[in-house]
C-alpha cells in the first residue's frame, strides 16, 4: 500500500513549454514527477462512480500507510474531522467495493481483535513479492503465512450482539404504618432526604424516598427515634458501596423492624426515692428524712409527754 517506486512512470507528462496549453472552461494538470514518498492510486478508486468522496478519501488515506496501522473508527475520527457514524459508514462502502476488508480474529492471549486488510485492486490477488526481493516467509526456519488474498470474498463481520436493556427489578415491600398520620409522613421522608449527610452514597430519588417513607414511618410509628432509625440505616454497609442503595434500604426495613411498644400493659411503677440522712435535733441520732428534725422515736416521746 505504502511502497514507494522510484521506476513507475508518472501519471501525467511535466510540464514542457508548449504541450500544456489550456482549455476553455476545462482542467489543466501541473503535474511533477514524485521521487519519494508517493503511494500508486488506480483511477478505478480515484474515480469510483459508486464511492462517495469520504469513501475515495479514506481509501487513499489507508493505502499510504505503513502495515501495522491503526485505521479503526476512533483513529480515523482522531484523524478527520467527520464524525464516527460518517466514517463507519464509509469504510462500510469501502468493504462493499472490495477495497477493504475486516474479520475479527482471537489472538493467543484470548484477546478478539479486528483484522484490516486493504486492497488496492480488488478482484486481483496481491503480488506475493518485488523482483529481486527474498520472501521473508520462505527464509529457512521460518514458517509460511498465507497472503490475504483481494479476490476472494470478504469474510462478514458479526454483527455485535444488542442487549435489550433490561427493566430495573422493583423494590421490595416496605411496611406501613397502622395509622399514616401526614406528620408521620413527612418526619419520614425528611429522614431519608437526609441520609446523604452521612454517606453520599446513600443520595434517593424522589420516587425512591416515597417508596421507602411508609417504612420509616411505620419504625418512628413504634416509637423508635429518628436516630436509631438512621443508624439501623446506615450502619455496616458495603465496603464498595450498596449498587441498589433503595433495595438495600427497603430490606434493612423490613428485615429490622422492631416489635410494636407492649400497649396496654401497664408502666412499671417508679423506683422508691431515698431520703438523705439527717442528724435528730433530740438525740443527734441519723435518719433519712426530707428536711431536718427530729427522729421517729424522739417525736413519739415528744407525743407521749404532751
Amino acid at each position: 500500500m505504502d511502497t514507494e517506486n522510484p521506476s513507475a512512470p508518472p501519471c501525467a507528462e511535466s510540464r514542457n513549454a508548449g504541450k500544456n496549453h489550456p482549455h476553455a472552461g476545462g482542467l489543466t494538470h501541473d503535474n511533477a514527477r514524485h521521487t519519494t514518498r508517493f503511494t500508486v492510486i488506480g483511477n478505478h478508486l480515484a474515480q469510483h462512480p459508486e464511492l462517495s468522496g469520504l469513501a475515495i478519501g479514506l481509501a487513499v488515506h489507508i493505502q499510504s500507510l505503513p502495515t501495522g496501522a491503526r485505521v479503526d473508527i476512533k483513529t480515523l475520527t482522531t484523524r478527520f474531522p467527520e464524525g464516527a457514524a460518517r466514517i463507519a459508514a464509509a469504510l462500510r462502502e469501502l468493504e462493499a467495493h472490495g477495497y477493504l476488508r475486516r474479520a475479527r480474529e482471537r489472538i493467543p492471549g484470548g484477546r478478539i481483535v479486528t483484522r484490516t486488510v486493504s486492497c488496492n485492486q480488488p478482484g486481483r490477488r496481491r503480488e506475493d513479492q518485488q523482483p529481486g526481493r527474498r520472501r521473508e516467509d520462505q527464509q529457512p526456519g521460518r514458517r509460511r503465512e498465507d497472503q490475504p488474498d483481494c479476490s476472494a470474498p470478504a469474510r462478514p463481520v458479526a454483527a455485535p450482539e444488542r442487549r435489550e436493556k433490561r427493566a430495573p427489578k422493583p423494590l421490595p415491600a416496605v411496611p406501613h404504618p397502622a395509622q399514616p398520620a401526614p406528620a408521620l409522613l413527612q418526619a419520614a421522608t425528611a429522614l431519608l432526604a437526609g441520609l446523604r449527610s452521612y454517606d453520599p452514597r446513600l443520595l434517593l430519588s424522589a420516587c425512591d424516598t416515597a417508596h421507602l417513607a411508609p417504612g420509616v414511618a411505620a419504625w418512628l410509628e413504634r416509637d423508635v427515634s429518628p436516630s436509631a432509625v438512621r443508624h439501623a440505616l446506615t450502619s455496616d454497609l458495603p465496603p464498595e458501596g450498596p449498587r441498589r442503595p433503595a433495595a438495600l434500604l427497603a430490606h434493612r426495613l423490613v428485615a429490622h423492624l422492631p416489635p410494636p411498644p407492649p400497649f396496654g400493659v401497664p408502666a412499671p411503677p417508679p423506683p422508691a426515692v431515698r431520703s438523705r440522712l439527717q442528724t435528730c435535733d433530740g438525740c443527734d441520732r441519723a435518719f433519712r428524712a426530707p428536711d431536718p428534725g427530729l427522729c421517729r422515736d424522739c417525736r413519739s416521746d415528744l407525743r407521749t409527754a404532751a
